[in-house]
């Protein structure tokens, strides 16, 4: 959609006001939001292709899920479009039934049949964000089988292989290839059977709070209130996303009230504006982690004395006292904290002298050469020079190795690393298995195999006892089982000292200015901007 140049002018004119009013306080407009963020990684819209958390949060507000995690308790489900669902005794279907009345903002009315046509897209164009739906057995060819309208109002989900529900419920809840089209709109636009692809990338076509009026690559995003949307009209007239890569300019811009929301900052800039009473801070904890992550088919790390003498020498408390305010709290087990499965963190600690026993043991009593692959920026580059000074001290000599995102974890995907410092897990699901999945499991430990998806098998670390512990977790209808087997994998991952050794689960902090009203950042990073309002 292109908007008017007048409103263009009107927009950029009470959104630039810092580069006019050098000295005098501005006021963002009392019915528009105005939100600051980078927007360097957002390359398309379309939700069958778009990864990141920024463009989670856009399309939160352009489009509608089946399914709502609660901002307030994320393991609880909330309706959204289904008003209602029920899950087969045998656990193999999922009904859901629609709301009636629903209307894209086009005008259509939303059935199941758009439900169904909006998830089997991502099957068959078969993105990087079918690869979750592919780890529950859907494919391209049965996926129309699967998942179906019965009727106008009804969708229904047969699962193809045994799985536990909650994952999927949870998968429809947050999963930004979740959000339903308007069927008819988007293949309208259809070209060379792309269901649409092509058009997406810069266009929405959803029932969400917002409409997308227009969206500038790296420049900026306007979207206007939906006064059709279902849930009642949203409280504010316009939300315009702004990109701004600069942390001190976020700083400034919020400090002055130019900016509504500003998000991306930097810690020391977080941390001067927490003292302000302008401008107050919401910190939202995400589900993946940061780890310190071995490549088994290097030697050294092969031998389980190795990995441990490893985990011994990460100042797990240093590194989160230090590095990682703003950025992530202490987490060393495999799966975001707050999840009933979860032990407690075991307790690892710098402790240089027991590594040293462990590589002497191993036949390293002089240590070894190696290297650290990470992103040059914070706080992946700061842990891992943490990390390269306390190897240093059991004689493990390490050199870091920067790069891209496409370099340091192309080469985790190509299995060609020593160390790497990064950041994964199975992201906003809550339930164990997603990030077990995720930085665990490995069915198959070939090279060939190529399972790059699994975080597990990029690190060559391969446990048949893992592995079908993990297996019978997902399946096992017992909550009370399941959980005991949850923690005994646990145990066990500890025992066998797993190639991925998180250090802290990341979490986001968003500034907001005073007089917004009602801002509620969510974890899955599906925030909505619906109730928002201004106390002015």
């Amino acid at each position: 959609m292109s908007i008017l140049p007048s409103l263009w002018a009107r927009v950029l004119a009470a959104t630039l006001v810092v580069g006019v009013l050098p000295v005098a306080y501005a006021k963002t407009p009392a019915d528009q939001l105005i939100v600051g963020m980078s927007m360097i990684n957002l390359l398309s819209l379309d939700p069958a292709a778009a990864t990141g958390l920024d463009v989670s949060e856009i399309n939160a507000n352009l489009y509608d899920m089946l399914l709502v995690q609660d901002v307030a308790q994320p393991d609880r489900l909330l309706p959204a479009l289904a008003e209602r669902w029920q899950v087969s005794d045998d656990r193999k279907t999922l009904t859901f039934n629609l709301r009636s009345g629903v209307q894209f903002q086009s005008g259509n009315p939303l059935t199941a049949e758009d439900v169904a046509w909006s998830l089997q897209r991502v099957l068959k164009l078969n993105l990087a964000l079918a690869s979750t739906w592919k780890a529950y057995g859907f494919t391209a060819e049965n996926v129309e089988r699967s998942m179906r309208a019965t009727d106008a109002n009804t969708f229904v989900i047969e699962l193809p292989r045994p799985t536990d529900p909650m994952l999927v419920l949870n998968t429809l809840a947050t999963s930004p290839s979740a959000f339903i089209l308007d069927r008819k709109k988007v293949l309208e636009h259809e070209k060379n059977n792309d269901l649409g692809a092509a058009w997406l990338v810069t266009h929405a076509a959803g029932s969400g709070a917002f409409v997308l009026n227009d969206w500038r690559a790296n420049d900026v995003i306007l979207m206007s209130r939906f006064d059709g949307y279902w849930g009642g009209p949203a409280k504010l007239k316009r939300i315009v996303m702004r990109n701004m890569t600069e942390s001190q300019s976020l700083r400034l811009m919020i400090e002055r009230g130019d900016l509504d929301i500003a998000k991306g900052m930097s810690a020391p800039d977080i941390e001067a504006l927490q003292k302000s009473d302008k401008v107050r801070t919401q910190t939202l904890q995400r589900g993946t982690l940061y780890y310190v992550a071995l490549s088994v088919k290097q030697p050294m790390f092969a031998d389980a004395r190795v990995r441990k003498a490893v985990r011994s020498l990460i100042d797990y408390q240093g590194i989160n006292q230090t590095v990682m305010p703003h950025y992530g709290v202490l987490n060393q087990r495999p799966m975001p904290l707050g999840l009933a499965a979860r032990l407690p963190d075991p307790g690892y600690t710098l402790n240089v002298e027991e590594a040293k026993k462990l590589l002497a043991e191993a036949g390293y009593p002089n240590g070894f050469k190696t290297s650290i692959r990470v992103l040059a920026e914070p706080p992946f580059i700061n842990i891992a020079s943490n990390l390269q000074s306390t190897l240093a001290q059991a004689g493990i000599e390490a050199s870091i190795i920067t790069g891209t995102g496409n370099q340091i974890y192309g080469a985790m995907r190509e299995r060609s690393f020593d160390i790497i410092v990064g950041r994964g897990g199975g992201g906003a699901e809550r339930h164990p298995h997603s990030s077990l999945r995720t930085l665990v499991y490995n069915p198959d430990n070939r090279d060939e195999a190529k399972l790059s998806n699994f975080q597990g098998w990029r690190t060559s670390f391969y446990s048949p006892e893992l592995n079908q512990l993990i297996e019978s977790a997902e399946v096992e209808s017992d909550a009370n089982k399941q959980l005991a087997q949850y923690q005994q994998i646990q145990q066990q991952l500890d025992q066998q000292v797993g190639a991925i050794l998180p250090v802290s689960q990341m979490t986001d902090t968003v500034l907001v200015y005073a007089d917004v009203a009602d801002f509620k950042g969510h974890t899955a990073a599906t925030t909505r901007y619906k109730d928002v309002y201004k106390k002015r």
